[in-house]
């Protein structure tokens, strides 16, 4: 089966015009390449090595706050720009001046820095494309929730990870260790769980070459609509779980500050949230796993979500939906894969026609796509997810441009 087998409507001109063309270029996409990736595994740390833990994140907070503090300093008195270079140098002196610092495995300190400089170049950059970003701020307790050893200070052997200045700590092997590790980052949740994330360079596992393609509309009505005809139910995963979340919320308000009773309902709260985000990211991990494993070709719309969040009307919905989640990992598990992504112009995707190209506009509340001159009469989503397909394919050189498009 081709790539007209994953398209409707094999009677209309649309699947006459893309129903035959080259796909021999999707065999030559799948370049055996080495990759990035990172792989995420919960920890139990006992009591003394949870306190070794939670020491190492307050002095890496304490160390990102002094590098932040003397680079301000040196460009607001001497108009100077320490580089990332000379505040690793200063390092020496400040173990000399704290001897707490010494507990600490070196890496672990300078990636601290490194942090430091990473933001202000981001800010800069932001600057310089005309945004107005907010300066790097200082960071206060329980603020900072990771480290990493850049390079060395780490060993895994079976189930145990072994971290320099801290011990051997029991990790779930939910799944081996492929490839080489370059990075190790230790992570704590708001709901006091440990995690290690291992970044690793490995080679991509591609998958057998698949000639269908789809387009993929997300929605809010819908999670997303294939072109296919195949709707994706949206899990509403925050509106579901809002009461018992506003029901936390209100406990939160009412405990008195500095209390245990508040802490424990501040740790209530973050569950809630944490449980949410779980699910959401399962739901998207599924989805995209299905998505990669059965077409060779997707293309999605390249949505400029945050300014769609200006609407305070629709902002909760689409803050819940996560399609920029979404689309992020899908393009990551097709890259992985071998597969290929297309990201076109959302403009009028929902207005044209996907049979004849006659643009029909439409308010937000029309959900059926009826065209006046070819009396093609079907969902208002699908209609935008074959017009998706069409440009993503031409995007690709395996399709003829349409010149309105």
């Amino acid at each position: 089966m081709g790539i007209e087998g994953a398209l409707p409507y094999k009677g209309n001109r649309f699947s006459q015009r893309y129903s035959h063309f080259n796909c021999t270029s999707l065999s030559n996409y799948a370049i055996l390449l080495l990759m990035c990736k990172t792989m995420k595994h919960r920890m139990y740390p006992t009591t003394h090595q949870q306190h070794l833990l939670d020491e190492t994140l307050d002095t890496c907070r304490q160390v990102y706050n002094q590098t932040l503090a003397h680079r301000k300093e040196a460009w607001e008195q001497r108009q100077d720009t320490l580089s990332l270079y000379e505040t690793n140098a200063m390092l020496t002196q400040w173990k000399q001046e704290r001897p707490a610092l010494a507990a600490v495995h070196s890496q672990v300190l300078q990636n601290a820095q490194e942090r430091v400089d990473l933001a202000y170049k981001a800010f800069f950059r932001r600057v310089k494309a005309g945004e107005t970003p907010g300066f790097s701020r200082f960071c206060g307790l329980g603020f900072y929730d990771s480290f990493t050893f850049k390079q060395s200070g780490f060993r895994v052997q079976d189930s145990l990870v072994s971290l320099s200045k801290i011990g051997s700590i029991r990790m779930v092997l939910h799944r081996p260790i492929e490839g080489t590790i370059k990075t190790v980052t230790v992570r704590r949740t708001p709901t006091h769980k440990w995690y290690v994330c291992f970044s690793v360079e490995c080679e991509p596992l591609t998958l057998d070459l698949s000639t269908l393609a789809v387009g993929v509309d997300v929605g809010l009505s819908h999670f997303a609509t294939l072109s296919t005809g195949e709707h994706l139910a949206n899990p509403r995963f925050f509106r579901t779980d809002a009461k018992a979340l506003a029901k936390a919320q209100r406990r939160l308000s009412k405990a008195e500050k500095g209390t245990p009773a508040r802490r424990k309902c501040r740790t209530a709260v973050a569950h809630i949230h944490e449980r949410i985000t779980n699910r959401r990211y399962d739901f998207c991990h599924q989805s995209a796993r299905r998505l990669v494993n059965t077409y060779g070709v997707l293309a999605f719309e390249a949505l400029q979500i945050a300014h769609m969040m200006q609407n305070h009307s629709l902002a909760k919905s689409i803050a819940d939906v996560a399609w920029g989640q979404f689309v992020r990992i899908t393009t990551d598990k097709a890259a992985c894969a071998g597969r290929r992504v297309a990201h076109v112009d959302p403009r009028y995707t929902s207005q044209d026609c996907s049979r004849c190209g006659q643009r029909v506009p439409k308010t937000l509340s029309q959900r059926v796509h009826q065209c006046p001159t070819c009396q093609l009469i079907m969902d208002r989503d699908q209609n935008a997810a074959i017009n998706i397909l069409r440009r993503g394919l031409a995007s690709l050189g395996l399709a003829p441009r349409n010149p309105r498009l």
